[in-house]
């Protein structure tokens, strides 16, 4: 009998979809706004918008997506 992986939605995303990369934009975005403009207002309004996308994208969506079940129906059709 296989072991099955843990059910993590991360499994099932592409590479530009990953934590890693989702973190790595979001910092990014909010740097160079920072480097470019020098304006406090400015990087706090480009980081409301890209820190909630992050927080959704790495906290909120991989709960909604275990709590739903489709992980392990998922799963069971791949076994």
């Amino acid at each position: 009998m296989s072991e099955q992986k843990p059910l993590s939605p991360w499994n099932y995303k592409p590479w530009w979809c990953q934590p890693w990369s989702i973190l790595l934009t979001g910092i990014t975005v909010i740097s160079t706004s920072w480097l470019l403009f020098k304006t406090i207002w400015l990087t706090v309004l480009v980081s409301i918008p890209i820190l909630t996308w992050m927080g959704f994208f790495l906290l909120v969506w991989p709960q909604l997506i275990i709590r739903s079940g489709v992980l392990e129906s998922y799963q069971k059709d791949n076994a």
